[in-house]
């Protein structure tokens, strides 16, 4: 079903750029504190973004790409 999908894959599409966000103040938070290195929360929410992207990047396949 075309579009079937859109509605969740907006709010992961918001969910993601909420991530990216966090992401960024966290860096910029650890800069401001004289930090040297990426801090950890960061590198977690990066990879959940990614997680969350690859979900969106799976729900945009059309129908008859599913194996299943």
């Amino acid at each position: 079903m075309a579009g079937e999908f859109d509605h969740i894959r907006a709010r992961l599409e918001t969910i993601a750029e909420e991530l990216a966000d966090l992401a960024i103040s966290r860096l910029l938070e650890s800069i401001d504190a004289g930090g040297t290195e990426y801090p950890i929360d960061e590198k977690r929410l990066t990879r959940a973004r990614r997680a969350v992207e690859k979900a969106i990047s799976i729900l945009r396949e059309p129908d008859d790409l599913d194996p299943h």
